[in-house]
């Protein structure tokens, strides 16, 4: 099952569960749309594989399997931000 990250790795944007604005590659690393086509160039910077638009999950399955709360954060092309991983 997804974790459906709340924020983006690079620029760290708010991504609620049900943000069109969410994409994520293979494994789960999780960009808000902005970052992917502007500063990635489609492509997630940890792998290397093909970012996509993250499903959303339906809102009657959140109470039960609820979005991850952990915000994960790596540096990014253009990023001034720093990386941290905070729970």
């Amino acid at each position: 099952m997804l974790e459906l990250r709340p924020n983006c790795e690079c620029c760290d944007r708010d991504l609620p569960p049900d943000s069109p604005a969410a994409m994520i590659c293979s494994f789960e690393c999780t960009f808000c749309a902005d970052c992917a086509d502007t500063r990635l160039a489609g492509r997630c910077p940890n792998c290397g594989g093909e970012l996509l638009r993250r499903p959303i999950r339906p809102a009657d399955k959140l109470a039960r399997y609820p979005a991850s709360a952990q915000r994960v954060r790596k540096p990014c092309a253009g990023s001034d931000l720093p990386a941290t991983a905070t729970a």
